[in-house]
Order: C-alpha cells, then structure tokens, then sequence
C-alpha cells in the first residue's frame, strides 16, 4: 500500500485544528495534516480567499478576542463532533528590550502569545481528553529556552509558551493527551524576513519544519516529546 494512502486510511476520521494557518508555519502544517488525511478546522483572521487546503473549515479567529476560542471550537464540534489535535501556531513578534519596550506592546504580546493559547487550550482540553489520544502543539522559539538577544518582552512570551505546553502535558496526561512546545530558531518566514540576520535559504524552511510537527504529533502516547528544539544554525547549547 502507497505510504500515503496508508496515512489517509489512517487519519480519515481525525480533526485537528490549527490557528494561524493562513500562511508560513500554520499553513504548511495545515498541508502537512491534509495530505496524511486529517480533518481540519482553521483559525484565520480573514475567511477570504485561502491558498492552502482546499476543502478545510475555515472559521474567523482573532486571537486578542477573549470569546474567539471558544466560539472556534464549539463551531469545530459543530462540525466535526471531535477534536483529536490543537495545534497553537498564531503568535507576534515586536521588539520590546529595556530602553524602548513600551507597557502597551507587551501587554498586545502576551494576550496574542500566552493568553490566546491559553484560551484555546481551556476551550479544547476536554475534548482532547475524550480522544484518547488528544495531541496540544504549541509554537513557540528557541527563544523559550535561552536568552540570546535583548527582546525581552518576546522572550518572555515564548518561555510562558513553553511553560503553558507543559502545563497541559501534565493536566492531560492520564487521559492520553500528549503536548509538545515546538521551538524553532529562524524559520524562512514573513516574521523572520525583518530581523534575521541570516539567508532565508539557510533558515529552516516552513515545510520542513511542519512535516517534524506532524511526525511527533502522530507518535503514540508511549513516545511523547516534549520539547523539540530546532536549529538552523550552531548553538552551545544544541
């Protein structure tokens, strides 16, 4: 059997959700998900025309909306009647170091890279729960696991990311619901096209990056991973 029929035989009843899938990571790991046969539910801030997978239900989500979460996943239970993957890719990155960051920027960084996943994953877990095999990804940066620079108020973020995916490894564990933060460094992005100081070729690419996400996602609750560091480039610490 073709390796890919195998994953949609697979897959065929499977639902996952992903917000910000509309373009980079989201979306590649939206297409990734589709062509291994999951069913999909797509948190976008505009339901326009989309360049991805064709037949996904695409449903408005507005991440600094505190009812946006909720209303995502109940209109995906409507839907679907399941939910099987969350996967929390919709984030910002602004720069706010010492001298400059502002109380206002980092008040729009955290409600849109810790408190939206926050709800999502409130709105979600019971679900999860009753899949057996519920799976949490959470997007969030090498930047959740050292300090390499001086945007303070992003790193902050992405640590309360990281500490949030294990918070729900924990919370969910017993009920087969395995979490795992994703923490990329420079991924060939609109986001990382501003501030790397690197070549988009030799940043990580979307599509890599999303077919790793897939895999851990579709690991059995036996072989959970619960961080996966991704690097493009040399680090003591990797």
């Amino acid at each position: 059997m073709h390796e890919d029929t195998q994953h949609l035989e697979l897959h065929m009843d499977k639902v996952a959700m992903v917000s910000g899938a509309s373009r980079g990571i989201g979306r590649e790991i939206a297409l990734e998900l589709a062509r291994r046969g999951y069913r999909l539910s797509l948190g976008v801030r505009d339901t326009g025309p989309y360049d991805g997978v064709p037949d996904a239900f695409l449903h408005p989500y507005e991440a600094r909306d505190p009812d946006a979460a909720r209303a995502w996943v109940d209109a995906t239970l409507a839907r679907f009647d399941r939910i099987d993957v969350l996967v929390s890719n919709a984030g910002i990155c602004r720069m706010i170091d010492f001298d400059t960051g502002t109380g206002a920027l980092l008040t729009e960084t955290f409600d849109i890279n810790v408190n939206a996943p926050f709800r999502l994953v409130q709105a979600a877990l019971p679900h999860l729960r009753r899949a057996g095999a519920g799976r949490f990804v959470q997007l969030a940066s090498l930047s959740g696991k050292r300090v390499k620079n001086l945007n303070v108020g992003y790193q902050m973020s992405k640590h309360a990311m990281v500490a949030l995916t294990h918070a729900v490894r924990r919370a969910g564990w017993d009920d087969g619901v395995r979490a795992t933060a994703v923490c990329p460094g420079f991924v060939n992005t609109d986001m990382a096209a501003g501030i790397a100081d690197i070549d988009p070729m030799e940043m990580t690419q979307p599509r890599d990056l999303a077919v790793l996400v897939v895999n851990t996602i579709e690991l059995p609750n036996t072989t959970s991973v619960a961080e996966l560091l991704v690097n493009c480039r040399y680090e003591e610490m990797l």
